[in-house]
Parts: structure tokens; sequence; C-alpha cells
């Protein structure tokens, strides 16, 4: 990870160095945090941060599912973002900013209420989540032994820390394997998500993602399906069986981090023709053009700096 020069700790810019919490911390111990992935383009007109007022709401939202509660509003975390970016002068063209809150010194034991909560809002300068590579060519997939936990075990629409150990066994298990990314069913055996992005496909040039049932409630996604249609494709949200994916004509990841990103192969099967698809190709280009300021009918989903 490379380095920057301040992060917002508690209200306060604070040197990259001094950003640092007790080891008897809560969250350190019991799990109970949340998190978000927002991320800042270099646009003609300088960094935008991309949907930064739907970041900062889910963030809180996170934050009152899982009983944290943070101690300043959307409007002041929009605001410290933004100076954050500033502050920094960052130089690439992509800085991802992570907004967190987590329990901090002060208790211990699995009742949390009484613990400190402690607000950060990090940035720093990071490239393709899923590789260059990836980006251009696509990458393999492999579908998990692990399940996405079912709705009465957590707090699956919360972008928790805890809801993240799934997320990293999965991923271990797929990059052990060879592969590139882990894909997660959920428990009645339907494809929930990525272990840290949304699932498309195409079939018959229709688009087609699951819903949000077992899945956290992705912003990209959404983004992706507005994009979609006012492309003239069709997209339908329905549940999709693991037989399905192997013979998709496209598919393709989204994220804040991945972006969107191409799938060639799943479980050894090469999907489509093993490689980014047209239809991808022209939602990919679509997005990055969107992103980066190209393209004025979406400028409202950008906050520059």
């Amino acid at each position: 990870m490379d380095a920057a020069k301040y992060i917002w700790m508690n209200g306060k810019f604070i040197p990259w160095e001094e950003a640092t919490t007790h080891v008897l911390s809560h969250t350190i111990h019991y799990g109970n945090g949340v998190i978000e992935g927002t991320k800042a383009y270099k646009t003609k007109k300088g960094y935008a941060i991309f949907r930064l007022k739907e970041h900062t709401k889910r963030l809180l939202e996170s934050a009152k599912m899982t009983l944290i509660d943070v101690p300043y509003t959307a409007e002041e975390l929009n605001e410290a973002q933004i100076e954050l970016v500033r502050k920094n002068e960052f130089i690439g063209d992509n800085v991802y900013i992570r907004p967190f809150a987590f329990l901090g010194y002060g208790v211990m034991g699995v009742y949390h209420k009484n613990a400190p909560v402690e607000t950060v809002l990090a940035a720093w300068e990071w490239g393709a989540y899923l590789g260059e590579e990836g980006l251009k060519r696509g990458i393999r997939l492999k579908i998990s032994s692990f399940s996405r936990p079912a709705n009465t075990s957590n707090m699956g629409k919360a972008k928790a820390t805890a809801n993240y150990l799934n997320s990293q066994l999965a991923k271990h298990e797929a990059i052990e394997c060879g592969y590139d990314e882990g894909l997660l069913l959920d428990d009645q055996g339907y494809v929930a998500e990525a272990t840290g992005a949304a699932f498309f496909m195409i079939r018959d040039g229709k688009v087609i993602t699951p819903p949000s049932d077992n899945a956290l409630e992705s912003i990209t996604q959404r983004t992706v399906i507005e994009l979609a249609e006012d492309m003239g494709i069709e997209v339908l949200r329905r549940r999709i069986t693991r037989e399905e994916l192997y013979i998709a004509d496209e598919a393709f990841l989204t994220g804040t981090a991945a972006e969107v990103t191409p799938v060639r192969e799943i479980d050894g099967r090469m999907i489509g023709k093993g490689e980014r698809g047209p239809i991808t190709e022209k939602i990919q280009s679509t997005y990055f053009d969107m992103v980066f300021g190209r393209n004025p009918k979406y400028e409202h989903y950008l906050t520059y700096v």
C-alpha cells in the first residue's frame, strides 16, 4: 500500500504514521466495524469523487444496522473526504477512499455499546483491483466451497468488517486453486456475489444480475444497471443458478475497486470466446467515461475536489 500524507481521524487531519489504535480495541477482538470503498478519479477538471453521497449514506446505514453510533453527520464526512483528497496532493489517475468506523479501546466483552467509536477516513493511490490485464483480458473465477451466510446468520446488508472473513477465505481458496477471484453462492445454491464485487452475466443479449436478497446492496451494480438500460440493453434481476454460469455468453464483475472487470473463465469453463465480450466492453467503456468525467450525462454523480 502506498502511504499518503494525511489521514482524517476523529475530526482531525493527522500524519499517516500517527493514525494508530490500541491493541485492545474492541473491534480487533470482536469484529464489529463498518467500512466503505469510494473512488476519486483524475478528470480534466481535477479529482472527482464518484457517488460520494451514496457511499457515505451506506456507511451510516451499515453503522445503524450494527449499532455503532458514528458521531458525525453525512455532510461532515463528505466535506472531510473532499478535503482529504485535496490535502494529500495526489498525482495518479485513481485514488481509493476508505471511510470506516470501529470500536476502540475502553471495554472488553461481547457487549459493545459502551465501547468508544473511532471514525476514520483514509485515502491512497490504488490501481486496478484485479489487475490491468484483468480489465482487458478478463479474469478466471472459481465458485467457492464457502457459502454467503444466510440472512438469519448476520447483517449481510451491512458493509461490516466481520462479514469479510467469509470473503477472505473464499478469496484465499480461489487464489490457491489458481484462479483470480471467488464467487459465493447463497445457502440455497443461487449466485450471491464475488468476494468483493457484484456479478453480471449476459445471455442472448440480456444483462442478468442477481437481486440483493443475500448480498450487499451494491452502488456500482446499481450504476451499471442504469448504464445498460440507458444503452437500450434489457436488464433482468433474478436468481442465477450455478449451471447457468457455465453457458453464459459473457460475464463481468462490478464494484468500486473492481470497476467493470470481465470474466473469461468460470470453474475451468471458457465463457463465450474466453475474452472480454462486446457488450461487456461497451459497458466498461461507458463506465470509465462516466467516472473520468468524459460523459456530461452522468456528471451529477461526480463531486469535484
